[in-house]
């Protein structure tokens, strides 16, 4: 075989590589892709049963309510303009709380509750970990400034 011929073959295998990998790269990333819906969004037709998500809103007021098993609630996402309920088995951020912001990782059901795999809880820019106790508000956190 002339040398010709081998180059042709080897640059047809690695092209051939490359491409396979390329095909399981998105594949995998299929599979973790999650689009940012806003409850409107969902309400609109926007997101499709069964299809992973991320669900950011505020929660309702009065709306958090915690069943008997004491892992499961189930409270109400809300943008200002449609409301979803969504149900989360597992352990909240201690910043969960009503009126406050989140995301939650999940999928839609038939029904129209959104269940959560994962919530996480939204702070402001003035948030101050408990640990840090009653520190002064204007108190600079860096020396020199």
């Amino acid at each position: 075989m002339k040398a010709k011929h081998q180059r042709l073959i080897l640059a047809l295998v690695a092209l051939g590589g490359v491409a396979g990998a390329g095909v399981l790269a998105a594949s995998a990333l299929r599979d973790e892709a999650a689009y940012f819906r806003t409850p409107a969004e969902v309400k609109a037709g926007k997101a499709e049963v069964g299809e992973a998500m991320r669900l950011g809103a505020m929660v309702a007021a009065g709306s958090i309510k915690r069943q008997s098993d004491g892992l499961t609630i189930d409270f109400v996402a809300t943008d200002g303009k449609a409301s979803i309920p969504v149900q989360f088995t597992g352990i909240v951020p201690d910043l969960f709380a009503e009126n406050s912001g989140m995301v939650a990782d999940g999928r839609m059901r038939a029904d129209g509750v959104f269940v959560a795999d994962r919530i996480l809880a939204k702070h402001d820019e003035r948030y101050m970990p408990p640990q840090m106790g009653e520190m002064p508000k204007n108190m600079k956190l860096v020396p020199g400034e």
